[in-house]
């Protein structure tokens, strides 16, 4: 007996072996350790599980290259709003620099891949991509719908649109996010987890909350006009909250953490510039999220649907469409709980770190099946791994990569890559969102028709 553990789960802990950072042979050296696994072993008899189902967006995001496959000529044309070019061959990174980010978005994006590097070993295959770090998808697909056309460039981002060309991958703030000192996704989703244990739902403030900056998108901005007013004695049950964080930052973010965010019934989630990454911890929140109609998507956003995973909200006349929300939530409590618990569920279970790095193992993976040439090195490009990353850091910027650092390589396969959507699945699917926002919108119009409130 082994304190509950199986012998083949106590043989994984005996065979697992510890990489930290090796900072001192850095500073001597220079170069990269030597001493990491280059290839992924595992115990043949352990089970993978089918990943979760919005991995086979991966399909739909590729398929634009699927007849033509990818050319050199593509990737260098998706150079022009870019910010770096990441170049994996034989298992080691290589970094081409266009231009610097907002804050850290570039590096912590980069240590995302470093990481993956290291969960996998050996797994990932050789290949070239560019990358994006600002807000808003570049390529629009009617540029690409007539020919001759030279094809469409690849390039990835944190989020996309229906009607751009973007690729989707995870965004830096699942390794951390300094400059707001939100840290590493797993130790966030582990305190948000613990957050919502403080204060049962039904004891939560009746209200719908929002805490954040109105100053970066008009959306936003709208947003606030639905706070109560007390000139014209209107309340339209939310409680919304300026974010400042230049002062946040000044008086150690004690008005800021996410944990302590959890006491409102319901959560309201409003796109910035292009998405937020304020997502994935509302809907954490075990509280409904009332969602206002996003223009843009992320990697495990279309694997949600109204009505199951939050409640949608018209873009339109907000104030009204948040009360209502409220108020069908106060008078519907069972399903309402349901939607926050199921929300919160599929953020804990399907968009765990494990799940994150799975996606971009599958994705690249896909994605390099499709490059019709063989990957290079630029003369400019300089190898990365973690140590030059971290080891020249400070302050939060350390903390957090020593946070996510991923030690030793996983001890079991990735999940397994779902099969791509049938076209009338993928019709259905969108049919079906639809059919449950317009219902929502009918209820709201009657709502509204019967009670006469301005």
């Amino acid at each position: 007996m082994f304190s509950g553990r199986s012998s083949l789960q106590f043989k994984i802990t005996k065979e697992v072996h510890d990489f930290p950072l090796d900072c001192l042979a850095w500073n001597q050296t220079l170069t990269c350790p030597k001493n990491y696994p280059t290839t992924h072993k595992i115990q043949d008899n352990l089970l993978n599980k089918t990943c979760p189902d919005y991995f086979r967006w991966i399909h739909e995001d590729l398929r634009h290259w699927s007849g033509t496959g990818i050319t050199r000529d593509m990737v260098e044309r998706a150079k022009l709003n870019a910010h770096f070019r990441l170049v994996i061959l034989d298992g080691k990174a290589y970094l081409e620099r266009f231009r610097k980010s907002i804050q850290t978005r570039d590096l912590f994006t980069l240590w995302g891949f470093q990481q993956l590097l290291r969960r996998y070993p050996g797994r990932v295959p050789d290949l070239e991509l560019i990358f994006d770090c600002d807000d808003r998808p570049v390529f629009n697909a009617k540029q690409y719908f007539r020919r001759p056309n030279p094809g469409p460039p690849p390039l990835f981002k944190y989020c996309s649109d229906p009607w751009s060309l973007d690729i989707v991958l995870p965004d830096w703030s699942f390794w951390g996010w300094p400059e707001t000192n939100q840290k590493p996704w797993e130790i966030t989703l582990k305190n948000i987890k613990e957050g919502n244990k403080r204060v049962k739902w039904k004891d939560r403030v009746p209200y719908a909350y929002w805490k954040g900056n109105p100053g970066v998108s008009p959306i936003r901005a709208d947003l606030i006009k639905c706070n109560a007013n007390h000139t014209t004695h209107v309340d339209w049950d939310t409680r919304l909250y300026f974010q400042d964080w230049v002062n946040e930052s000044a008086n150690g973010y004690k008005q800021s953490s996410i944990e302590d965010q959890c006491t409102y019934r319901y959560k309201i989630y409003v796109e910035g510039w292009a998405w937020s990454v304020s997502e994935k911890y509302i809907l954490a929140c075990d509280s409904p999220t009332l969602y206002i109609t996003p223009h843009y998507y992320t990697f495990f956003s279309r694997g949600m649907s109204p009505l199951e995973h939050f409640w949608p909200i018209r873009e339109t006349d907000k104030c009204k469409s948040l009360k209502y929300g409220v108020e069908w939530g106060n008078n519907h409590t069972s399903k309402a709980q349901e939607i926050g618990e199921t929300s919160s569920r599929y953020i804990e279970e399907d968009v765990k770190m494990d799940h994150v790095y799975d996606y971009m193992l599958h994705l690249l993976t896909e994605y390099s099946k499709l490059l019709k040439f063989k990957p290079r090195v630029p003369p400019n490009a300089m190898e990365l791994c973690s140590e030059s990353m971290a080891c020249f850091a400070d302050g939060k910027w350390r903390e957090f990569m020593e946070e996510s650092l991923v030690s030793y390589p996983a001890n079991t396969n990735p999940c397994t890559m779902p099969s791509p959507y049938d076209p009338s699945t993928l019709k259905s699917i969108i049919d079906n969102k639809t059919r449950a926002i317009k219902q929502v919108e009918m209820w709201e119009d009657e709502f509204w028709k019967n009670h006469n409130f301005n």
